[in-house]
């Protein structure tokens, strides 16, 4: 079977600063990898390009074996590619729900014509979008709130809603960017929950994250970046044993 997503020898430069240099990258279907490194490591280009935000210098980057290098992030979404702040941030003023159906792909409704010529069709899509939508808050402990504007959410329930946007795309991977920060105790526990319930239901996962005792606990396999490259990788224990991960990180690496 196929790796879900892969990135082969892929380099990023802004001028004359690389930042991604010949990084390869391999994730299974059902994974949950974690990509982790001291600040100006490089993961945040990384996740740009394979999520398409960002087109590489060179390098392949393949959806489930498909070459993706050159399409932007809105064609991979519809291949199955969900990132958490690929779909805009949710709009404050609205509520859950309807930044929830906004996040919905591919609606007959969004073509002028379809509500003349198929009313039907686009009232019964409508109908599965708002289904859909309340069964995703649900599992994420958000449905109460659903007819809310997003900005009585606290932190960790915007991370929470940021997810659920994304779900609505039926995504069969998702790159996570720093789903722990700035979120409590309580409700950080409530997204690992619900990450390994998505990740259980057959969704792959792709995750930075500086939160290491989260990253020990959620993921099954490690990579470690500094300076733009690969620097180790391999289950969280071995990692975290890593010399060169702990020069990485108390030296100040990238």
């Amino acid at each position: 079977m196929p790796p879900v997503l892969e990135a082969q020898n892929l380099t990023k430069r802004f001028g004359g600063l690389t930042a991604v240099q010949a990084m390869s990258i391999t994730v299974a279907e059902g994974e949950i990898l974690g990509l982790i490194g001291p600040n100006g490591a490089g993961k945040t280009t990384m996740f740009d390009l394979l999520a398409g935000s960002v087109q590489p210098t060179s390098g392949a980057i393949r959806l489930r074996g498909r070459d993706v290098a050159g399409q932007p992030a809105h064609l991979r979404l519809k291949q199955g590619m969900g990132r958490t702040f690929q779909i805009r941030a949710p709009s404050p003023e609205l509520t859950l729900m309807e930044n929830m159906l906004l996040s919905r792909q591919d609606q007959s409704g969004e073509r002028l014509w379809a509500n003349f010529t198929a009313l039907g069709r686009v009232r019964a899509e409508e109908r599965s979008a708002r289904d859909k939508a309340h069964e995703v808050l649900d599992m994420l402990l958000l449905d109460r709130l659903a007819d809310e504007p997003a900005r009585v959410l606290s932190g960790g329930q915007r991370k929470l809603l940021e997810l659920a946007r994304v779900l609505m795309a039926d995504p069969s991977v998702i790159l996570l960017d720093e789903p722990a920060a700035g979120v409590n105790a309580s409700l950080l526990e409530t997204i690992i929950d619900r990450i390994r319930e998505i990740n259980a239901r057959g969704v792959t996962f792709l995750l930075i994250e500086h939160n290491i005792d989260m990253v020990s606990r959620l993921c099954h396999r490690v990579m470690v970046m500094a300076s733009g490259a690969l620097l180790c990788e391999g289950s969280p224990e071995e990692v975290a044993r890593d010399p060169r991960v702990i020069e990485a990180y108390l030296g100040g690496a990238g």
